[in-house]
């Protein structure tokens, strides 16, 4: 595009001149636009300096378009038309958007949410293609950058520019396979826990994994003199979920409404125990970027996203 051609045109006088080819009259365009006569005129002489044609030729008191007019006659209507639908802000229909939208969002969350989210826009907005993943390198550096438009992630403090929507709240326990040695048991102890090796499951979203990286469980282990042993460590939902299934390893997980686990692993969760402090819940957020708040595309995905963790 010419843009450096374009920067030279006034773009207010197409409007002008989409007035004069309906009213074809200098006089009744002026009194359309709310202008002088004078005004007009200076406006008519300007637009055929710019488009460097005559434009209208006079017959009695009615201008007569030239063969160029003409043909801006059967173009201007419909861009000008895209230009006043581009800058208005009407009720959003979603069935008219096309896009990609790009969300990070944890493995285990996903499973639940994003088939059911696929679904609703199918129906509601086909135009929208969802992009998934459940890593990157910063949360808030690509929500700023316009590479996410949403991130799905642990409540936590970030900065003034990223807004966080609240999803929901749920209650970490021990997950393990059925038949493992504490399955039967009611009540657990830490040196119950401590028997056995663990998976550690990446719940924040994250690029590369490590056994040297902590989880809030390794910490408050550690505040008690105490460690595990990690047998294996992955942001992998389903690696994770296969081997408590076929193993005696134990998880720190959490339960998010009716998922996939349930119907393809036998799974036992446990309550923590007494001796061990942890925290009760965690919260996950919706966080997005302030400069998308007013965006109709993405105020209508907030409320979906909403919609389906409620249900």
């Amino acid at each position: 595009m010419n843009l450096q051609k374009l920067s030279r045109m006034d773009l207010n006088l197409l409007v002008s001149l989409q007035a004069l080819l309906e009213e074809k009259s200098v006089t009744r365009a002026a009194q359309r636009l709310y202008i002088t006569q004078p005004a007009m005129s200076r406006v008519l002489q300007r637009l055929r300096q710019q488009l460097d044609d005559p434009l209208f030729t006079r017959s009695g008191n009615e201008l007569v378009p030239t063969p160029r007019a003409q043909d801006l006659q059967r173009r201007l209507p419909n861009m000008l038309e895209n230009i006043l639908e581009m800058v208005a802000r009407g009720e959003f229909d979603p069935a008219s958007y096309e896009g990609e939208i790009s969300i990070a969002v944890p493995e285990f969350f996903a499973i639940s949410l994003i088939s059911q989210l696929t679904r609703m826009l199918s129906e509601r907005a086909p135009g929208v293609v969802l992009s998934i993943s459940s890593d990157t390198d910063s949360v808030e550096g690509e929500l700023a950058a316009g590479l996410l438009d949403f991130a799905i992630d642990i409540d936590k403090t970030l900065s003034d520019d990223i807004s966080a929507t609240h999803l929901t709240t749920y209650r970490p326990s021990i997950w393990m396979r059925e038949g493992h040695p504490l399955a039967a048991k009611s009540k657990l102890t830490l040196d119950d826990l401590l028997e056995y090796p663990y998976v550690q499951y990446y719940l924040l979203i994250a690029k590369r994994v490590s056994a040297r990286t902590d989880s809030r469980f390794d910490k408050t282990l550690r505040r008690l003199g105490r460690k595990r042993k990690k047998a294996l460590v992955t942001k992998q939902f389903m690696t994770a979920m296969e081997t408590i299934s076929d193993s005696d390893c134990l998880m720190v997980a959490a339960r998010y409404g009716h998922t996939l686990e349930e119907e393809m692993y036998p799974i036992v969760r446990k309550s923590f125990p007494d001796d061990l402090p942890h925290e009760k819940s965690i919260t996950l957020v919706l966080l997005q970027h302030a400069r998308t708040m007013d965006s109709p595309i993405h105020r209508w995905l907030v409320a979906a996203i909403q919609s389906i963790v409620k249900e």
